[in-house]
């Protein structure tokens, strides 16, 4: 949401080398990826002409509150130029955007910058003690916390009223500069030898990123999604990169590329992604989880209470979580017993894949949690992929195929009948177990009624999001009080 002007570049390397020069800069893409965050952060918005509203775009640009229209369907990007509408315009001419409408504006237009009254910040405090007060059943209370990747969206989000982080990406983490080469010669390297080298060299620059993490939410939860994006994502794409990486490792180009090429899937989002990224490469998972129980034990060390929360991304049955949870607990306990520290680190799992809904009673015995990642599990549940649904979604709903764009609001009947299925079925093996849920519609007012109605003890939103979120749930709370 919110508007935003700036002089258009195609390219998040462009949009870095604009805004080095103090320009203001708009980034129009067909989409975005993540090794496009560079210039994804430095630009005032974005503007995409495919995705929707749990596209990449969207998502990041939410996350780190800048305005972005994803899925303009009047927009076409051809190569160094863009048409919009009838309009024609090339790099560096200026246009104007505005997030929560979707239009986009010939020019500069006049911006105005919100405020926020002390009222307000009163208003929610009551909107808290409303939620923090609910019951229902064995649950008490009803939270709100946020999505960050980084230290600055956690204190953002903790500043707008957050009572934890429901989801910290680490993939994001990797894509810059001083992490990202070691990274890429972890991905094409032949043994486990020379994957532990690399990543070896990552490990303290992870530690940095949660500890920045730990300390900006103050003793709040923090859950922290292992990696999950296919390896594919993180190669070199240009000669100049490939040379790079090539020089690193001591290899001809000629000779990494073919490396490369065989990380290519034809279907990268149901591939080798996630958890099955650990079974194929624990080394990876292992050097993450040392880096979050580093981060934890300076914590604890430099007197700053912590509570971190280890989450395994894209299960589909139980025995994934029995084969990955024994080789977190040893880092840990490996960890720790070298620091003489103690801290009680949960392991938890997302449910994104319809199977691991249906069998939740069987995830819940290797689980202390469960959050709900229901950007996946929509898609999957449906079919509809979340980056190209934008193309037929607007005709399904202007003649009432659908009632809901389903990436907006939870989909009750359907996606909500799984969640509700394996909050009972995960609860009934484990009635303590704690329930949220992360994906975009954590922030919907609908959605969070229904996650209220369904037993979840919290959702999760991006950071600018928290205050309306704070105050839907206490209105969840109101709204579904016994008569």
């Amino acid at each position: 949401p919110g508007a935003a002007c700036g002089r258009i570049v195609f390219t998040a390397k462009e949009a870095e080398e604009w805004a080095s020069r103090n320009e203001k800069v708009l980034l129009v893409r067909k989409d975005t990826s993540p090794e496009d965050i560079g210039g994804m952060v430095v630009s005032q918005g974005i503007l995409t002409s495919t995705g929707g509203m749990t596209s990449h775009a969207a998502v990041v640009a939410r996350g780190m509150g800048t305005p972005c229209v994803a899925g303009a369907k009047g927009v076409s990007v051809q190569g160094k130029k863009v048409v919009i509408g009838e309009n024609t315009y090339k790099e560096g001419d200026w246009i104007t955007i505005d997030g929560s409408t979707g239009d986009v504006y010939d020019g500069q237009v006049p911006l105005v910058t919100p405020k926020i009254s002390k009222d307000m910040e009163t208003f929610l405090g009551w909107c808290d003690e409303v939620r923090e007060t609910s019951v229902r059943g064995n649950v008490k209370g009803f939270a709100i916390r946020t999505n960050a990747d980084q230290p600055e969206d956690a204190k953002r989000a903790f500043d707008f009223g957050a009572q934890g982080v429901g989801l910290c990406r680490t993939e994001h983490m990797f894509f810059e500069k001083e992490k990202l080469i070691h990274f890429r010669a972890m991905i094409v390297s032949d043994t486990e030898e020379e994957r532990k080298e690399a990543l070896k060299k990552i490990l303290p620059l992870q530690k940095k990123d949660f500890f920045g993490i730990f300390k900006a939410m103050e003793g709040r939860p923090v859950t922290i999604r292992l990696l999950d994006p296919p390896l594919h994502e993180f190669v070199p794409h240009t000669k100049e990169e490939v040379a790079e990486l090539a020089a690193q490792i001591g290899l001809k180009p000629k000779d990494l590329q073919p490396k490369i090429d065989k990380l290519h899937e034809s279907n990268p989002m149901l591939g080798h992604r996630g958890c099955r990224l650990a079974v194929t490469y624990p080394e990876i998972y292992d050097m993450q989880v040392e880096a979050i129980v580093l981060a934890a034990v300076d914590c604890v060390k430099k007197g700053i209470p912590v509570e971190p929360e280890i989450m395994i991304p894209i299960v589909c049955n139980e025995q994934e979580l029995a084969l990955l949870r024994p080789s977190a607990e040893a880092v840990i306990a490996r960890v720790l017993e070298k620091a003489k520290v103690k801290l009680n680190i949960k392991i938890g799992t997302m449910i994104e894949v319809p199977r691991a809904a249906l069998v939740a009673n069987k995830i819940a015995q290797y689980a202390d949690f469960f959050s709900f990642g229901t950007n996946d599990l929509t898609q999957m549940t449906f079919a509809f992929s979340r980056d190209d649904a934008a193309a037929f979604l607007p005709a399904y709903l202007g003649k009432e195929v659908l009632s809901t764009d389903p990436f907006k609001s939870v989909d009750e009947e359907g996606v909500g009948m799984l969640m509700d299925w394996a909050t009972t079925k995960g609860r009934s093996v484990k009635p303590e177990l704690k329930v949220g849920i992360c994906g975009e519609q954590g922030g919907d007012p609908a959605t969070i009624d229904f996650c209220y109605r369904t037993g979840l003890n919290y959702v999760s939103c991006s950071p600018f999001r928290v205050p309306l979120a704070r105050l839907a749930g206490a209105q969840a709370v109101l709204r579904n009080q016994k008569k």
